[in-house]
């Protein structure tokens, strides 16, 4: 089995540990992760070796970054990239429940749990989270570092923007877009398209309010 080292402590982390374990594919050496108060403990029988820095003295071992969130996973690839990680040395995490249809792409460094449903031509990019539960239909496409929380499900014919985040069990109408960097409430019901950035909640899903509780100020 090669080596895995798992960049984040997090709750995703101890979710790619089980599917690893369960699937045999890689042998996990341990977690990399910033916090101080985590060094040298262990997280479900598997040790925190160190700091993502240390992630260049572990030449022979792909890695797999487990942020639970899109913009703060690529910041850490970015990271990574610039200490010299090459896209080679990452691990793609696929369960063994997940359904993978000739004709569909899985990028580099992607992560798809329990459950997960790819029904044809689905193309996801590189460090694409999907959480258990997750449903792509045909022709969807989705853009580096988008995260889908469980229970998310696409329409056909759908676009995902870079580092989108769509909450649990939210929805897309086919043949329409989530944009780069917007977040799609827990479940919304998304029927037209959503601007690069903005954050949509509700059924159907609408822009949220910027001001708490609807408020604008000189009213």
């Amino acid at each position: 089995m090669s080596e895995l080292l798992l960049i984040s402590a997090s709750g995703l982390a101890r979710e790619v540990l089980a599917t690893v374990r369960s699937s045999g594919r890689y042998d996990v050496v341990g977690f990399l992760d910033d916090d101080e108060e985590l060094s040298g403990i262990e997280v479900d029988g598997a040790p925190v070796l160190g700091t993502i820095d240390d992630a260049v003295r572990y030449t022979h071992a792909f890695l797999l970054v487990c942020v639970d969130s899109s913009r703060p996973r690529k910041a850490v690839v970015e990271r990574l990239n610039a200490m010299g990680i090459g896209t080679n040395r990452y691990a793609t995490v696929i369960d063994t429940t997940v359904r993978m249809p000739e004709g569909c792409r899985i990028g580099r460094g992607s992560i798809l749990l329990q459950n997960v449903t790819l029904t044809a031509s689905v193309t996801l990019g590189a460090h694409v989270v999907a959480m258990p539960g997750v449903t792509f239909t045909h022709d969807d496409v989705v853009d580096d570092y988008a995260t889908f929380a469980a229970g998310t499900s696409l329409g056909g014919g759908v676009r995902i923007g870079r580092a989108a985040y769509l909450g649990i069990n939210s929805s897309v109408r086919e043949r329409t877009s989530v944009g780069a960097y917007a977040t799609v409430g827990m479940g919304a019901a998304v029927l037209s398209n959503v601007p690069d950035g903005e954050t949509w909640v509700g059924v159907p899903a609408r822009e949220m309010d910027r001001e708490p509780f609807g408020f604008r100020g000189g009213q």
